[in-house]
């Protein structure tokens, strides 16, 4: 698991980033042996299984999520248990792993799961809307198209073909979109909201680290340390310092 200092070096790599640089340096802690052409090259459901998994290390089990009801509008409080979600199914690891062949109306398609790099490839123009995104995703992915024996660029599948093959995508790496449904305790209706981990992961990673600082800047204060003192401290004596200089 990442120390103090690792942990502190990736929040502040990460100021000013973009959401997938963020979540990509998140990764490089889960996966520290590994260089950025191995993380880019980890199909997605791979990468949020672990950060998953970084995220039980680090703040433990349970997630406090919260789900706006379509409904009525109230807002839902709820609690995710990281080890079912990383048991729903073992993700594609890497290109090649859950490639998979769909046929349907004469058309002929062999598809892989989504890598890293085909995601922030997707995204890399924030003009881009959400349609073109997702071609860029199915253009990438798409390891052959054919029709009756003749091959097609995938960009001109027909969109139910498309359609098919971004669900076939989806099931062989089911990690890659985690999408939870949540009964409103007020009328009823089941409010349903995409789980981003590295988006949750990094906001908790934040608060911690503010958290850290601050820490660092009343015992300084107090006593004279340096911030390589308090980081040393582990969270017990940490916190009962805190108590003994009235800051707690």
């Amino acid at each position: 698991m990442p120390g103090v200092r690792e942990l502190l070096a990736t929040w502040e790599a990460g100021q000013g980033e973009s959401d997938g640089r963020r979540t990509l340096l998140l990764h490089a802690l889960a996966r520290p042996a590994d260089d950025l052409e191995g993380l880019l090259g980890v199909t997605v459901g791979a990468r949020d299984a672990d950060l998953l998994a970084l995220r039980r290390a680090l703040f433990g089990e349970r997630v406090a999520l919260r789900a706006g009801c379509p409904g009525c509008g109230a807002q839902q409080e709820f609690d995710l248990d990281v080890g079912e979600v990383i048991g729903t199914g073992p993700p594609a690891a890497r290109p090649g792993a859950g490639e998979c062949r769909v046929e349907v109306d004469g058309w002929t398609v062999r598809v892989r799961p989504p890598t890293v790099a085909d995601l922030l490839a997707a995204v890399a123009d924030p003009d881009r809307g959400a349609g073109q995104a997702r071609q860029v995703l199915l253009v990438r992915c798409v390891v052959e198209a054919s029709r009756a024996g003749r091959r097609v660029d995938p960009a001109d599948l027909p969109a139910p073909v498309q359609e098919r093959v971004s669900e076939a995508a989806a099931e062989a790496d089911p990690l890659a979109d985690i999408r939870l449904t949540v009964p409103c305790v007020e009328c009823g209706q089941q409010a349903k909201a995409v789980f981003d981990i590295g988006s949750c992961l990094w906001q908790e990673l934040d608060a911690w680290a503010r958290g850290i600082l601050l820490d660092v800047h009343l015992l300084a204060g107090s006593y004279g340390w340096t911030e390589a003192d308090v980081l040393a401290l582990s969270p017990l004596r940490r916190r009962y310092y805190l108590e003994l200089a009235g800051h707690a």
